[in-house]
């Protein structure tokens, strides 16, 4: 048992080093270029907006999707980044491994704002809108803006993703409990 304690505690100094190291080239060539900029206009700017103008008296719910879209973005780019199937070269801020402005900012606020408009087309087809343009109008850009680097990664891996991530929101948001609100 000791050998593997120490095997782990080798490999966490290793992990904290290659952190220090990975903070330290984030100082010197990703803080303040106009990709940095950029990711931290997408950051903060759709939330802005969608504080702007959402539905008002829909907030509660449509954050509660918002939220859960969150959390689950940032789980799975995190699990994608550590599994080596993608990277990114800007982050806004060097200590979480996915990428704030996709998972914190673009794919919640444009979920609820998608959940806003025509709220009486079905999910299903929703979902699908939500998926190709995620998957195959935004992660595109993101790879030929230079953000973004799939190892072994392809388009076709995330639309079912961003659809069941969709349809989730979607039930989440237009359940029971809100109903009652």
């Amino acid at each position: 048992m000791k050998n593997g304690i120490e095997k782990i505690t080798h490999l966490f100094k290793q992990i904290h080093e290659i952190n220090n190291q990975h903070i330290d080239l984030w100082s010197e060539h990703v803080l303040f270029t106009w990709q940095w900029w950029f990711g931290l206009f997408l950051s903060i700017i759709p939330w802005v907006i969608w504080f702007l103008f959402r539905k008002k008296d829909s907030t509660l719910r449509l954050l509660t999707a918002g939220f859960l879209m969150m959390f689950i973005a940032s789980w799975l780019d995190s699990i994608g980044i550590q599994l080596g199937l993608w990277y990114y070269h800007y982050e806004v801020i060097p200590f979480i491994p996915a990428f704030i402005p996709w998972d914190l900012s673009l794919i919640p606020v444009v979920t609820m704002v998608i959940l806003q408009i025509k709220p009486h087309v079905s999910p299903y087809i929703k979902g699908a809108v939500f998926g190709i343009i995620a998957s195959y109008i935004a992660e595109p850009f993101f790879i030929w803006i230079g953000l973004y680097e799939p190892i072994i990664w392809k388009h076709i891996y995330s639309l079912p993703i961003f659809f069941i991530l969709y349809v989730i929101a979607h039930f989440l948001c237009h359940g029971k409990a809100y109903r009652a609100l």
